[in-house]
């Protein structure tokens, strides 16, 4: 039975069918789930949603008036099924995995020279895999879960740092720091969803290798700063395939990393490329690696365009048709990187410039910025760390740092 229910009145066990409010003011990325765990609890209860609708049928129902009794539960499952979205989870295993020990959250610029090491590494390595790609030779990828399981304990420590650091590349260097990139926010995104930590290795890591086949296409094709004629537009549309086979031939490549390899430019509308597939018959990891992909393309500087700013490719991927990227992966991707993704300058209420340097845990739409400048004095003021969901200044709108003449990121510290 679908009922509404008070948050007041949201307990452990509850199926929580529909969240009725703005998806930016809620920590959720799912549409239904099981409600099993403390935090989550506390999260909803929180969020002053309009709506809270409940199925009795799949958990429990308003705790009886005279007993007020919760019980016990099993903790949540993690999203397992590749082609499942968001809204069944699969019955518990039989063995749980084993619970791994949580690592101390540190602030960004804390993590921000060890997320620097991490980033350098990766490209090495990425670097290291193309060349033997174009030079003919066997591809190497044994060391690729490892240096996503660094990633992913970078991330754990602090999301903020590694993303600051993906807009951290030059046109020359694109192809390599695009698959960092692509790999870093696969591993961001699959943390936000709450996949397993096996899902988000191989989310990674197909992440990592997406683009392999770029190292067969020619350069003057790869790199030409105009419209690609009809033949080098079919070139370039062949490299979900070619990159597919290189993979194929590496026995230790996982299915979701041939997967995503092949899928990352294909369309949920069907319009996409190079199979042209829709709706179910698109993975969870395929879906996912289309909007990492996308993203870091249109905001990194290229050899035909400049680059959007975080917060404007957002915008734009936001307005694009229904059908392009799955909704509910998208609005995970959001929640990742925020509204007003690091590296954004933001012009508040009272006058001065920030720059944003995380997330808010409370809202998207409130991160926490460095304020440095007076727009109304036209002065540097001396710097401030501000969380704006503390209610204390408001944002009025974006800036574009080269108008006002400023480096973001040296005001980051990057």
């Amino acid at each position: 039975m679908i009922k509404k229910v008070q948050a007041s009145e949201v307990r452990l066990g509850m199926y929580i069918h529909e969240l009725r409010g703005n998806w930016l003011e809620h920590p959720f990325w799912r549409k239904s789930f099981k409600l099993a765990q403390q935090k989550d609890l506390d999260k909803l209860v929180s969020c002053d949603l309009d709506e809270i609708w409940i199925d009795t049928a799949k958990g429990l129902d308003v705790a009886p008036v005279e007993t007020g009794l919760v019980e016990n539960l099993k903790p949540a499952n993690k999203v397992t099924a590749a082609n499942k979205i968001a809204s069944e989870e699969s019955s518990p295993s039989a063995s749980p995995p084993p619970v791994k020990k949580p690592v101390a959250r540190v602030s960004v610029e804390e993590e921000l020279d060890n997320a620097k090491k991490i980033q350098k590494k990766t490209k090495e390595a990425v670097t290291s895999m193309f060349s033997d790609v174009r030079m003919g030779k066997a591809l190497e990828i044994e060391g690729a879960e490892s240096l996503v399981e660094e990633i992913n304990q970078s991330m754990e420590r602090n999301p903020n740092a590694l993303l600051t650091l993906i807009r951290l590349k030059n046109v020359n260097e694109y192809t390599y720091m695009h698959s960092v990139a692509v790999c870093m926010l696969m591993v961001a995104l699959g943390r936000q969803m709450g996949l397993d930590e096996t899902q988000i290795r191989q989310a990674g890591t197909a992440g990592l290798l997406h683009d392999i086949e770029k190292m067969v296409i020619p350069n003057e094709v790869l790199n030409k700063p105009g419209k690609l004629t009809d033949e080098e537009f079919a070139v370039m549309k062949s490299h979900p395939e070619r990159g597919w086979e290189i993979l194929k031939s590496c026995y230790q490549v996982h299915e979701t990393t041939l997967d995503v390899c092949l899928h990352h430019h294909e369309r949920v509308d069907g319009k996409g490329y190079p199979e042209k597939l829709s709706g179910d018959a698109l993975t969870l990891f395929a879906r996912m690696g289309a909007v990492c992909d996308v993203y870091d393309a249109i905001s990194s500087d290229r050899c035909y365009k400049p680059a959007w700013s975080p917060a404007e490719s957002i915008r734009k991927m936001a307005s694009w048709k229904d059908g392009h990227f799955d909704e509910i992966i998208f609005q995970a991707f959001v929640k990742t990187i925020g509204i007003y993704p690091s590296g954004t300058l933001l012009k508040l209420k009272s006058g001065r410039l920030g720059v944003v340097m995380e997330q808010s845990t409370k809202k998207l739409t409130t991160p926490i910025i460095k304020t440095f400048f007076s727009t109304r004095s036209n002065v540097h003021i001396p710097v401030e760390i501000l969380d704006l969901s503390k209610g204390t200044d408001g944002i009025e709108n974006i800036e574009d740092p080269v108008k006002w003449g400023f480096d973001i990121n040296k005001l980051q510290g990057i």
